[in-house]
């Protein structure tokens, strides 16, 4: 067999593998509509207090902030496919209502493996949550990074903006 044959059929192999990733929790699990609600309440809330913890400052921030949204995601990337999905709340600060979301994304990028990772956003201005949870957010680049804590610092290590007023 050619090596060109083996990195085409290697290719497909692992573009049918992140599908089945991708779509393995997608059937309906026993949980009700209320029972997965609290569960985001919880991952939110302890998201949140692991932030607090690493970066005490950052509370202060999404306190005065017009809200914030925190989801936990999934992500494959087999080769070049990379895909990553997610549940999550966006909550508006001044009346506390709450918003459930998914999020679902697929890219290029070259890599091996799956991590299991937390997203906080936080919106400076009404206007940037109203933009959010009317059409979600989009972005075209993708990062990795991992960042250690120590001393100093400043307020939000390891945060950027990802649009005006997130």
């Amino acid at each position: 067999m050619k090596k060109e044959e083996t990195l085409v059929r290697l290719r497909a192999v692992a573009q049918v593998l992140a599908v089945t990733l991708l779509t393995a929790g997608l059937s309906s699990g026993k949980d009700s509509p209320d029972q997965k609600r609290e569960k985001t309440r919880k991952m939110a809330a302890q998201t949140l207090e692991d932030l607090y913890k690493l970066q005490p400052s950052s509370q202060a921030g999404i306190q005065k902030s017009s809200g914030y949204a925190v989801f936990n995601n999934i992500g494959t990337n087999v080769l070049l496919l990379s895909t990553a999905r997610g549940a999550g709340i966006a909550v508006n600060s001044n009346t506390k209502q709450e918003t459930f979301m998914k999020m679902i994304s697929a890219g290029a990028g070259l890599g091996v493996g799956v991590k299991d990772y937390r997203v906080i956003f936080v919106f400076e201005t009404d206007k940037a949550l109203a933009r959010f949870l009317d059409s979600g957010w989009s972005g075209s680049a993708q990062t990795d990074a991992a960042a250690k804590v120590g001393k100093s610092g400043g307020a939000y290590s390891g945060a950027v903006e990802v649009a005006p007023g997130v």
